[in-house]
């Protein structure tokens, strides 16, 4: 027989309670004896949600363990107790006393470019470090003349030949175009007479073409006081080769 259990609370201040047994048919009752309160399960929403706040303080908990573990392992490998592998850098004399003002090579560079005339040079990409060979061209009595190989045109026409030179109307005065005097007998024309010679010096040429590099390494030949120092590239240290080499005019 089926039996339903139901427990009325107490109207005392007590903690105990009446129990009564109910058959399916009504026709049975007897009174159980007292139990306390806190023997029975609480199916209030109280205590549901006491359970609830429970579970997510504990979920918390494990969650901060596990973010505290993980930190503490990431601190350890950082300190270097469990180091799968080490990277060493190279360290020179230059780095702890200025590698710009340590260049033994000066003399070599100045052997190099009298003997080339046409030099192909290679810069770090930071900048900085051929001003140091720059001015020591310059303390031997050349003048130069900056270019730049972005706009350049032909650089047979623009170094020695007169050119003409469009200027920008923006869209209101009528084009026209001027003509230029040969860059190169312009600035040679101009050069004191304790002057050694002109140094054309070319930034951004790895844009030019190889006909373009030919005729800037042949520009010696046809202008015996004229040097020519093309920037045709980056390399970790300063560095340079003929142009001739690079243009692809070297015998070999």
């Amino acid at each position: 027989m089926a039996t339903l259990s139901y427990t009325f609370p107490s109207t005392t201040t007590t903690s105990s309670s009446r129990g009564f047994l109910i058959t399916s048919n009504g026709s049975s009752c007897r009174r159980r004896p007292n139990i306390s309160t806190e023997d029975q399960p609480c199916s209030s929403s109280a205590c549901y949600q006491g359970a609830v706040q429970s579970y997510g303080l504990q979920k918390q908990r494990v969650q901060l363990n596990s973010i505290s573990k993980a930190m503490r392992t990431r601190r350890l490998d950082s300190v270097g107790r469990r180091k799968k592998g080490a990277i060493r850098c190279n360290i020179e004399l230059q780095d702890f006393i200025g590698g710009d003002l340590i260049k033994p090579d000066l003399g070599q560079w100045l052997s190099d470019v009298e003997e080339h005339k046409a030099i192909a040079i290679y810069s770090p990409h930071e900048g900085g470090y051929e001003g140091r060979y720059l001015t020591r061209l310059k303390y031997q009595g050349y003048h130069f003349l900056d270019l730049s190989a972005r706009g350049l045109g032909d650089p047979e026409t623009t170094l020695t030949k007169f050119h003409p030179v469009c200027p920008a109307h923006v869209g209101k005065q009528p084009i026209a175009r001027w003509y230029f005097p040969p860059e190169v007998d312009y600035r040679l024309s101009l050069l004191p007479p304790d002057a050694k010679g002109l140094v054309v010096w070319i930034i951004e040429a790895k844009v030019l073409s190889k006909a373009e590099l030919q005729f800037l390494a042949l520009l010696p030949t046809l202008r015996p006081n004229v040097r020519v120092i093309a920037e045709c590239g980056n390399w970790r240290k300063f560095m340079w080769k003929p142009l001739k080499e690079i243009a692809g005019l070297s015998q070999s």
